[in-house]
């Protein structure tokens, strides 16, 4: 008769091996999807409003002299960058005191995420 050894080291070592449970797998790849979800909604709306402060930006150094010409040359550049969250009109134009314009902007932007459930986000900024 042949006798099969096990040793008491490689069961010890089985008992202590932990890995990752079914449900563990599971809640985790959920986790994931709900932030790939989010992040895939909402990098648009960011890739946006980089988009308007560049434009913005840019309309600010082209120097316009009255309100309705920089709002045309962002209504322009707009077009360009596929701007539709503001539009010209939707600019804050003030002349400080020192001579230099100052263009700012705010506007919400709604993400439907699901169901009733929306992402809010509230933007702003200025050519300072």
């Amino acid at each position: 008769m042949t006798r099969v050894r096990t040793s008491t080291h490689s069961t010890a070592a089985r008992a202590r091996q932990r890995g990752l449970s079914l449900i563990g797998l599971l809640l985790g790849g959920a986790v994931i999807v709900v932030v790939a979800l989010l992040v895939m909604r909402i990098v648009p709306s960011a890739l946006e409003y980089n988009a308007i402060r560049a434009a913005i930006t840019k309309v600010s150094t082209a120097g316009g002299n009255s309100a309705l010409e920089i709002q045309t040359a962002f209504d322009r550049q707009a077009i360009i960058d596929d701007i539709k969250s503001i539009n010209g009109k939707d600019l804050l134009i003030e002349r400080r005191s020192d001579g230099r314009l100052v263009i700012s902007f705010e506007y919400e932007k709604r993400i439907p995420l699901f169901g009733p459930a929306t992402l809010l986000i509230d933007y702003r900024g200025s050519s300072q």
